[in-house]
């Protein structure tokens, strides 16, 4: 029995191929999107002969929103499952100083995919069936003073996610919102992570696989993150502004 394309936005992150790899790993065709899509011919062909799946390369910059129509349009077969793991930490002082570095950070996290996600959700609605997978981050659940702009945009972009989860509840289309802590990547190559703290790639990608296959809404990678965010967002803001998160 055939399996359903699972299409990776943003696949040129260490996150976008893990994930790529553990669906390949389970036989579905893997259509992976990027930017200098060229650079993932590599993958693409360890990927496909690795797990014996076909797996295709599509050119996309996601903040170029009107070629997203386009784009999907040109998706043979369509997608049953898309995973977005489009994003860009930024630098948190160079974006309260520089309006187009916090701009391009906030459309990166949360315009840009929302949009495309949004465009996806419709075709799945009108075919009544479908899972999307976002990549937030625990950045969104409360506003900190080290890196706000990117927190607030995933914030953004969590709150999307939950909208169109509610409006899709009952059109048979899962939206599932994945809340990473720290993960071991490029984009935190030499900072100084707590390693219990930490998931690498894989971990993520074992961990969405099998958010999907049981239909979760909403996963915290490490269940750690999940209690740690919910003892920082009890903290009134009385104190809160006070501390040095």
């Amino acid at each position: 029995m055939s399996k359903t394309p699972v299409l990776i936005l943003g696949a040129r992150s260490d996150i976008g191929l893990a994930v790529a790899r553990r669906f390949a790993a389970a036989g579905h065709p893997v259509q992976l999107a990027a930017r200098r899509s060229e650079r993932l011919e590599g993958a693409r062909t360890d990927m496909a002969l690795r797990y014996n799946v076909t797996v295709t390369l599509h050119e996309l910059d996601v903040l170029d929103t009107a070629a997203h129509r386009p784009f999907l349009d040109a998706l043979l077969p369509f997608p049953g499952v898309t995973v977005c793991a489009v994003g860009l930490m930024g630098e948190q002082r160079a974006s309260e100083h520089d309006a187009d570095q916090a701009a391009l950070v906030m459309r990166s996290n949360f315009e840009a995919p929302a949009l495309i996600l949004g465009e996806i959700a419709n075709r799945y609605e009108a075919a009544g069936a479908g899972v999307i997978v976002g990549i937030g981050s625990v950045a969104g659940e409360r506003g900190r003073a080290t890196n706000y702009v990117y927190g607030a945009a995933k914030a953004g972009f969590a709150a999307f996610l939950s909208g169109l989860r509610n409006r899709l509840a009952k059109k048979g289309v899962q939206v599932l919102t994945v809340l990473p802590g720290f993960v071991a990547t490029r984009m935190t190559e030499g900072m100084d992570l707590p390693a219990r703290l930490t998931a690498r790639p894989e971990e993520l990608g074992e961990a969405i696989f099998a958010a999907v296959a049981a239909q979760r809404d909403i996963i915290h990678v490490r269940r750690i993150w999940g209690v740690i965010m919910t003892v920082i967002r009890a903290i009134p803001e009385r104190i809160f502004k006070r501390m040095s998160l």
